[in-house]
């Protein structure tokens, strides 16, 4: 993910994903997260929250070591996903999974120790850039192709591919240019 600052939108669109969390004790008035207006949220509680949210709850301690609430990784990170991108990272749908979805994982990753995982989606971005500067350069291609593919690319290698894409038509257009001198 790009550097996040205040105003940047796709980390403010990563960080209002929804992340399962589990309450650790009970909540006075807290019942409205779960859609019951006026209840209290009762320990062991699960429900989805924006990931800005449930950071908060799981990072601030009360009383000693007792939390809030604890975070779960997001379907988007699941073994069966996880399982998907280890057999073959490009047929996997990212965008499907989470629109944001390496800047999900970056997230979770500041906030879990899963070093498998920093592996997996490593790789998975490696492979999937190598693919996806290949379709920038021979875009004509996806035209054809009915742009399906474009439709499974969450919006980092979205943002990759329009770098890809321009740079290399700038490239192009200097060579007939300079060529031309």
């Amino acid at each position: 993910m790009a550097t996040s600052g205040y105003y940047d939108l796709d980390a403010i669109l990563t960080d209002s994903q929804k992340i399962p969390c589990t309450f650790e004790l009970s909540v006075p008035g807290l019942g409205y997260l779960s859609g019951n207006v006026g209840e209290d949220v009762k320990e062991g509680s699960k429900l989805e929250l924006p990931l800005w949210l449930g950071e908060m709850l799981a990072v601030n301690r009360i009383a000693g070591d007792t939390t809030f609430l604890t975070m779960d990784l997001p379907d988007a990170l699941s073994k069966r996903v996880v399982n998907a991108l280890k057999a073959d990272p490009k047929t996997v749908r990212l965008r499907e999974q989470a629109p944001h979805f390496y800047g999900l994982g970056a997230r979770m990753l500041e906030l879990f120790d899963e070093e498998e995982l920093v592996e997996i989606l490593t790789e998975t971005f490696k492979k999937r850039s190598i693919d996806i500067a290949d379709k920038a350069s021979n875009s004509r291609n996806l035209v054809s192709e009915g742009g399906d593919w474009m439709k499974g690319l969450d919006e980092t290698e979205r943002a990759l591919f329009r770098s890809s894409h321009e740079g290399g038509t700038a490239v192009r257009k200097w060579f007939e240019s300079s060529s031309r001198t």
